[in-house]
């Protein structure tokens, strides 16, 4: 765990892997299961929730060094990090609500328990496995062969959230 109040577990890989495809179909597959579950994703450089010309922007635009959000369905809060380093993992996950599992997507040199997504498609890059001890499963869409860790195959949604859920200690909910 990241946390010590929020079960945390990663899918990692190289850019157009399958990353967030994977993770929103395992945000869909535990939640019907009953969990709660809270994402982080890590994006590159200079992302932005925000478009030009409305309130929001404008207020952040012209100096404004955190900016809510906020109406009767869901709020949301900017913060600008003019002259500050990029927050740890453990800095953004101890800002959420409490939650039965927290997926993080993307931070592949964090030492949560995690699964590598592998496409033929995506960029090639070393197996990250082979030098990070928490990956503990792959995900791929093609076969692969000689790992030590499970390989599952990408679309194994539920074979890949039972695997989440052991490794989380969660005990299965109702449902």
């Amino acid at each position: 765990m990241t946390s010590d109040t929020h079960r945390t577990f990663g899918i990692t890989g190289w850019k157009n892997s399958g990353k967030t495809t994977l993770t929103v179909k395992l945000v869909g597959e535990l939640t019907r299961r009953g969990w709660k579950v809270s994402t982080v994703k890590h994006a590159h450089h200079d992302f932005d929730i925000d478009k030009e010309g409305t309130d929001s922007y404008r207020h952040r635009k012209a100096g404004a060094g955190e900016v809510a959000i906020v109406s009767d369905r869901r709020w949301a809060l900017m913060h600008e990090l003019t002259d500050e380093s990029e927050p740890s993992l453990d800095a953004i996950i101890s800002r959420l609500a409490p939650c039965d599992l927290v997926l993080v997507e993307g931070y592949k040199r964090e030492p949560h328990k995690k699964i590598e997504t592998r496409r033929l498609e995506g960029r090639a890059g070393e197996r990250l496995a082979a030098n990070d001890p928490a990956i503990i499963a792959i995900a791929s869409d093609y076969p692969i062969t000689n790992e030590p860790i499970p390989v599952f195959d990408l679309d194994d949604v539920v074979g890949l959230a039972d695997l989440i859920e052991r490794e989380m200690g969660l005990s299965r909910k109702a449902g």
